[in-house]
């Protein structure tokens, strides 16, 4: 487990970041003494429903002595449920209630869910239930229809280029804009995976003859970033969008065996693309989107992509946004990584 993560998790509703319309409901109820017998909390992955449980299980007053963690990925069966049934029945050591918090609660077998079903329909009063997924579809609607269910906002690319920029900055580090713009990428919608990539990050810029982080005198770089994570080069990302005005087909498809020889995630590579690509769509449209762009790239990036816009023709459509999405959709799934890109690319510029 990354070490970031746990010295930074959430410990209380004030820290956790983008969940405020779950935070307000809760602290509501806690405070009216509404305490619901089960929570279902559902979302994608690192948005913060395990530290979310947590927390509620310490504001409902529930001690350590008290609060019983599963996994249901590895404890999925009827034995662990039965378990379950038995020790609810035991009052709580300590605490007004005992709380038990399954996550992963989708992974639990067939029949695992009959044999809980019937405790979480009638489960003593002294007991909570909070459960957890990334998977609501597969956790069955007679359990829904019996739990208060949340559903985790994921956050956004600018919220977790603010995170990962004070986190750093808690580090002792400096990131430089668009060394957090890609670390927010690559962290696809959750907290937990920028703990992770900064603390590969920060591990691999600390200058081994000082106990300080060479980042607090020095900013860390996207360059540093992307020869830490092997994401493509910018500037390879800039070549294709290039490319695609200038009908350099090229131009673009040299930059796509650069990326391959540098062995760079193709899907990644197809995302950066796809993102900036939006960003030049909308800018060549005038649709009145300037600030929400520059807010969300470095400046030089935002100066590249406006200069572009102004000669990119009205060839330039929703087409070529649509092949790329295909491309990253598709990429991965054949035994040559680059071909996915290709074909968009050749496509783009031939019609």
């Amino acid at each position: 487990m990354n070490v970031l993560y746990r010295k930074y998790r959430p410990q209380k509703f004030g820290d956790i970041i983008g969940q405020n319309h779950i935070v307000k409901v809760l602290e509501g109820a806690i405070k009216l003494g509404n305490i619901s017998h089960a929570y279902l909390f559902s979302g994608s992955r690192g948005t913060g429903k395990t530290s979310m449980a947590r927390i509620l299980s310490r504001e409902i007053g529930t001690s350590a002595n008290d609060l019983v963690e599963m996994d249901a990925a590895s404890n999925r069966g009827i034995d662990d449920v039965r378990e379950i049934r038995e020790s609810v029945n035991t009052l709580p050591f300590e605490s007004r209630y005992k709380v038990y918090i399954i996550d992963e609660v989708h992974m639990l077998t067939k029949d695992a869910w009959n044999a809980f079903l019937k405790t979480l329909e009638e489960p003593p009063r002294h007991v909570v239930f909070i459960l957890a997924t990334t998977e609501l579809e597969k956790v069955p609607e007679t359990v829904i229809s019996r739990c208060q269910t949340f559903l985790f906002k994921q956050p956004n690319q600018a919220m977790l280029k603010d995170f990962a920029l004070a986190i750093a900055k808690l580090e002792g580090a400096t990131l430089e804009p668009e060394a957090a713009e890609l670390v927010a990428l690559l962290g696809d919608g959750s907290f937990r995976d920028v703990h992770g990539i900064l603390e590969k990050v920060l591990s691999m810029t600390a200058d081994p003859t000082s106990s300080r982080l060479r980042g607090a005198s020095k900013k860390i770089t996207r360059k540093e970033v992307e020869a830490v994570t092997g994401a493509p080069k910018a500037e390879l990302v800039r070549d294709i969008l290039t490319s695609l005005v200038e009908k350099n087909i090229e131009k673009g498809m040299k930059s796509i065996a650069r990326a391959g020889e540098a062995n760079a995630d193709m899907k990644l590579f197809a995302k950066l693309i796809l993102e900036h690509l939006r960003f030049l769509f909308f800018l060549r449209l005038k649709a009145g989107m300037d600030n929400y762009i520059a807010e969300r790239v470095s400046e030089d990036d935002f100066k590249f992509l406006k200069t572009l816009a102004n000669q990119a023709g009205p060839d330039l459509t929703a087409d070529i946004l649509l092949r790329f999405i295909t491309a990253y959709e598709d990429s991965g799934r054949t035994s040559i990584p680059e071909l996915a890109l290709e074909l968009a690319l050749a496509d783009s510029i031939k019609n």
